[in-house]
């Protein structure tokens, strides 16, 4: 079997994947803020590093460890508590939970281990304290900053100097700073802030702080793989490597970083003042985990991805096509496709199912269970036949009693000889996503 490759944002070039211990491969990916429902965007991270973890799983076994955390401690949960007016607690809660039925409905694999940031505040504590001994941070009115000069390679990731980075990137203004472009670690809570007595006062981490307290905890201090969103390469990665290699003395934090990117929605990007934003939770309502799961790897992870009807009525279309090929035999592939081991190529490996498929379509019984096994690499064919029938039925809002009277009609107007009328009829459901055949005298009906 060939190695896989993956595109390093690092080196910016294609590598053949190395574990540092082929018995303990580690991958980190960063989860959701728990402030409002996770939108399609955090599911395309969500999926692509689920089938990441999932090659992972065929090359390594047991031996790969999976980190992917929950930041519940973070200025946007403060803000949405404040305008929702509900509890801090209640807000990450609740939005934890959709999270994770979102993670069921697009049938990701649960890690090997997902920290909470309020758990681990001990060692964001510690290693703050570590990088003002070492002089790598600085205190301020209870404000823990880290000084970004004493790094001499920040930039490295995002492959721009500071002069560029100041230049091209909002950051926080503020004049406890000894640079603008140094960030906190540690900062001061209100009284009704969530907070944690600390050397420099009650306060809370900042978020950069926290993925690299809990890599760290679970992977080490030099680790395989951190994956995460185009959007968070610059500040989010850059100040991980710059405060975990500074506090740690390595020089890498990670070795491979492997970034996804971005959806945009009708080709405009999402955000809230655009009112476009789509969440998980309405996507899957509306087409099923399986068909956004599947959109979601319909073009290459590191490529944008437009979200759109069309797209979405497409993958409906082949998942219902594919379906009837449909086995539930627990048959799980033990080699890959030399195109999925390119850097997770999912186009190209689903190009290769189509060809499965129409093999299969043939009677080529051995096609066939290769394509369910293709299928389910993917995270495909979650759910039975009947199920995926059921959700196709309970998604077309009309009655049964509607369907079979406009059926009826169509057979009156025939037997009347009004063809124009009967095709108009046909052709009215099928806009509704209901199919009509006419099979040995009688009619029949099946959502498309």
């Amino acid at each position: 079997m060939s190695n896989l490759q993956l595109t390093n944002s690092l080196t910016r070039k294609k590598e053949v994947f190395k574990p540092i211990n082929p018995k303990k491969v580690s991958l980190y990916a960063c989860g959701p803020t728990v402030y409002d429902s996770p939108h399609v965007g955090n599911a395309r991270s969500l999926v692509v590093f689920d089938v990441l973890y999932r090659v992972l799983k065929i090359l390594y076994g047991s031996n790969v460890i999976y980190v992917r955390n929950i930041t519940d401690v973070d200025d946007k949960i403060i803000e949405a508590s404040l305008k929702k007016k509900i509890s801090i607690e209640e807000i990450t809660s609740k939005v934890t939970k959709i999270f994770h039925d979102n993670c069921k409905s697009l049938n990701c694999l649960k890690p090997s281990v997902e920290p909470k940031a309020t758990e681990h505040i001990k060692g964001m504590i510690e290693m703050t304290s570590s990088l003002i001994s070492k002089g790598n941070a600085y205190e301020n009115e209870g404000h823990v900053y880290f000084s970004v000069s004493s790094f001499k390679s920040y930039g490295k990731l995002s492959n721009k100097n500071l002069d560029e980075l100041k230049a091209g990137t909002r950051v926080e203004i503020s004049n406890l700073k000894k640079n603008p472009m140094d960030f906190v670690l540690w900062k001061p809570s209100g009284s009704n802030d969530p907070g944690w007595e600390s050397p420099w006062g009650r306060g809370r981490p900042g978020w950069h702080l926290e993925c690299s307290v809990m890599s760290e905890k679970y992977l080490g201090k030099n680790f395989d793989i951190h994956g995460g969103g185009l959007d968070l390469i610059f500040p989010h990665h850059e100040n991980e490597i710059a405060q975990s290699c500074c506090n740690n003395n390595t020089k890498n934090f990670a070795n491979y970083w492997v970034h996804n990117g971005f959806v945009t929605i009708n080709k405009e990007k999402m955000s809230k003042s655009l009112g476009n934003i789509i969440s998980i939770s309405d996507a899957v309502k509306k087409y099923s985990g399986q068909v956004v799961r599947l959109a979601l790897l319909s073009s290459h992870y590191s490529q944008p991805l437009d979200w759109n009807d069309e797209l979405l009525k497409s993958q409906e279309g082949v998942l219902n096509k594919w379906y009837k090929l449909y086995t539930d035999e627990k048959n799980n592939l033990t080699t890959i496709d030399e195109i999925l081991l390119d850097d997770l190529n999912t186009p190209g490996y689903i190009a290769k199912i189509h060809e499965l498929y129409n093999a299969a379509s043939k009677g080529n019984d051995s096609k066939k269970i290769k394509f369910n096994q293709a299928c389910k690499l993917l995270g495909l064919f979650s759910i039975s036949r009947k199920e995926w029938e059921s959700f196709k039925k309970n998604k077309i809002s009309l009655s049964e009693s509607y369907i079979m009277k406009k059926i009826e009609e169509r057979t009156k107007a025939k037997n009347n000889g009004d063809f124009l009328l009967a095709d108009k009829i046909r052709e009215e459901l099928f806009s509704k996503g209901i199919l009509i055949e006419d099979q040995k005298g009688k009619t029949i009906w099946k959502v498309k």
